[in-house]
């Protein structure tokens, strides 16, 4: 049911998105073969409760900080013992009664909300306390650690993948990955979910993780295979990306020297490429000053730009994709695509007129090859 007694801000700050029936079910098709009669289910940012479930001898609790969400959730569930607490503070299983000795097991759809986001930055504050051992600018990260702090058996909930594939997240996961290793991760878009469908789309992974002391590396999410409904499975290791290859961002001290320097935008990821320009005509804070001598490549990533119909939701956080082997036979296509668009770029590439029919071909088969049975 979606939270109708929040405002929109309100909304933002708590994270208190509507979950699709759907997405419910499925997370439960997947934790219903570990639930037992020592088990615990536990949803600790419950909202009125759609992921909690009479689980006949188990234990089911949810916990929510908003009093009207969980005076909603008793009222539909009558089976599910409810606390209405903050959640990410005086972190402990004794706070919700859990035993020591139970299997424990976390379901949901945790709020992510980053604070440092430009996105809606107007209205983000958190107003709550949080543990200082699981504080972070992101509530959702806050999240997965308070479930390390519960040492929690297994853990099926959703967030944004980029926690797990951009390293500087995976990083500020670090607790946590220290001890639970990814079993499991569907993708979808946030596109599925009514309230965030205005927004660009960003890939979310319903993910299962097991309490292991191995725990698991960067490495180990790299080589991963994320599930994704209907399609190949998707992993960061089948592709090259053009980081490799060029600055995505401008160096600190970094200023232009001579009148014909060029400018190209700060890049994070795909989803960020689609809201920036590439080529700029005059230096700021947020554009780089390229290296000419790697000027092919950030012709690359401009025609890329343009290309981004081309590509499923999941690759939004990736970085660009590049294959540069390809990109060699391909490359008077690119360069041809980015002057067209960018003629003052002219002077900077000695290359022959192609026709735009034909680039638009050549450049159909480079995409096509590069992104195999992901192109949409």
């Amino acid at each position: 049911m979606s939270q109708t007694h929040l405002g929109y801000d309100s909304r933002v700050n708590l994270g208190s998105y509507y979950t699709p029936a759907e997405i419910v079910n499925v997370a439960w098709e997947i934790i219903a073969p570990h639930v037992g009669s020592q088990t615990a289910v536990i949803d600790t940012a419950c909202g009125y409760g759609d992921f909690l479930r009479n689980c006949g001898q188990a234990t089911t609790i949810g916990s929510d900080i908003d009093e009207t969400a969980i005076d909603v959730a008793r009222e539909n569930n009558d089976k599910v013992r409810f606390f209405q607490t903050n959640a990410l503070c005086d972190v402990s299983r004794t706070k919700f009664g859990i035993p020591e000795q139970s299997h424990l097991i976390v379901v949901g759809n945790p709020p992510y909300n980053d604070r440092t986001s430009l996105i809606r930055h107007g209205i983000k504050k958190v107003n709550f306390d949080i543990d200082a051992d699981i504080a972070s600018r992101d509530l959702g990260i806050s999240f997965l650690r308070s479930y390390n702090k519960l040492e929690a058996d297994l853990i099926c909930v959703l967030h944004p993948l980029s926690y797990l594939i951009k390293p500087t997240n995976f990083r500020l996961l670090k607790e946590f990955t220290a001890n639970y290793r990814l079993i499991d991760g569907l993708l979808m878009s946030s596109g599925e979910f009514p309230e965030s469908a205005k927004y660009t789309p960003f890939p979310i992974v319903l993910a299962l993780y097991r309490r292991d002391v191995q725990g698991m590396a960067y490495s180990f999410i790299r080589s991963f295979r994320f599930r994704v409904a209907g399609k190949t499975d998707f992993c960061l290791d089948d592709f090259d990306y053009i980081a490799g290859y060029i600055d995505k961002y401008p160096k600190k001290k970094h200023r232009p020297r001579y009148d014909d320097s060029l400018f190209f935008w700060a890049m994070r990821d795909i989803n960020a490429l689609k809201r920036n320009r590439t080529f700029v005509e005059s230096y700021s804070a947020n554009t780089i000053v390229l290296d000419k001598q790697k000027l092919d490549y950030y012709a690359y990533v401009d025609v890329f730009k343009r290309n981004l119909h081309r590509l499923p939701f999941y690759f939004g956080n990736c970085d660009v994709l590049i294959d540069d082997n390809l990109f060699g036979q391909y490359k008077p296509f690119f360069i041809s695509d980015a002057v067209r668009h960018h003629p003052f770029l002219k002077k900077h590439f000695q290359i022959n007129p192609i026709a735009k029919q034909q680039v638009a071909s050549e450049l159909d088969m480079y995409f096509e090859l590069l992104l195999g049975e992901h192109q949409i």
